[in-house]
């Protein structure tokens, strides 16, 4: 069997005395990846990714899906490591994907070629003076306020104008995205499309708990599948096709904007979750595991034939 590693961070050890709570979802989502990659030859090895520097050498590829403490001021460290393993083996997604994805303000690239992005005002420091300069340029009474590195609303504040500044210890601790708070993520729901290999797989559709906005099953979220229209479907396409590299995995998280079109949130193509049970099938079954399974035994086998070659 062709050994994969699968990165996970420290606190989705068992073992860990700061374990996160949706660790389930680790759990779920092995579940269905490890049968659908050894029905294709592939065993999946969980790893620390703090080790996979000095273990690099042991695997085929490596698939950094679940490093879920990366942006928890890891960032300089984990990309470190990745650099040091892709050195030896092959990345998914690659080094330079992951550098670029890590930080947000890829969002603003992503508008200037033409992507249909939230509004964003990115700034190296939140202060008074850029929120309030926000509330005028981005035309909202409400805003988010996120780390230009960070996940799962890790120091992200919902501020409302008038309000008292948040306490720094709330608030991202350095660069940040500001966006306008979009009332559909509490009518409607935010979507997350998946793709693999660059082809559309299956999508989910994430609502908060009443009285919250953060999508997030650790925050009382909620999830159903969603079958996205064509025009959805080529609104997310739009997205990926400004990418120079398209990337093994992706998910396209997406908000309706004020103007009824979806507009990008957030691109992920380091550690996201990929709602497979929004897939058809159970286990190795599972529809979404398989279509990641060959799209990763697709890149293998390119690879290969290029050395041979």
């Amino acid at each position: 069997m062709t050994k994969i590693a699968l990165l996970i961070s420290d606190n989705l050890l068992p073992t860990a005395e700061n374990a996160r709570p949706d660790r389930f979802e680790l759990i779920e989502e092995v579940g269905k990846l490890t049968p659908a990659l050894a029905a294709l030859g592939m065993e999946l090895v969980e790893v620390r990714w703090r080790e996979i520097a000095d273990r690099a050498g042991e695997f085929a590829a490596i698939l950094p899906l679940m490093v879920w403490d990366y942006f928890e001021g890891n960032e300089e460290a984990f990309l470190t490591a990745i650099a040091k393993a892709e050195a030896v083996t092959p990345v998914f997604n690659s080094f330079d994907i992951l550098k670029w994805n890590a930080d947000k303000s890829y969002l603003d690239e992503l508008h200037a070629r033409g992507a249909p992005v939230i509004r964003t005002l990115t700034v190296e420091r939140v202060t008074p003076t850029n929120v309030a300069r926000a509330f005028e340029e981005l035309e909202s009474e409400t805003l988010v306020i996120k780390p230009k590195v960070g996940g799962g609303a890790w120091r992200q504040v919902l501020y409302k104008k008038g309000d008292p500044f948040p306490d720094a210890q709330d608030l991202p601790p350095e660069g940040a995205l500001i966006q306008p708070f979009l009332s559909s993520v509490t009518e409607e729901g935010e979507y997350s499309f998946l793709y693999f290999g660059g082809r559309f797989s299956h999508a989910a559709r994430k609502t908060p708990k009443a009285g919250d906005y953060r999508i997030q099953s650790i925050y009382g979220g909620a999830e159903e599948t969603y079958s996205p229209t064509q025009a959805e479907r080529d609104r997310a396409r739009d997205i990926l096709d400004v990418l120079d590299d398209t990337p093994l995995y992706a998910r396209v998280d997406l908000l309706r904007g004020e103007d009824g079109r979806l507009k990008l949130i957030e691109l992920e193509c380091i550690e996201p979750y990929l709602y497979l049970p929004h897939a058809k099938g159970e286990g190795g079954e599972n529809e979404g595991a398989q279509k990641f399974a060959k799209a990763l035994k697709a890149r293998l086998d390119k690879l290969a034939a290029a050395k041979d070659g």
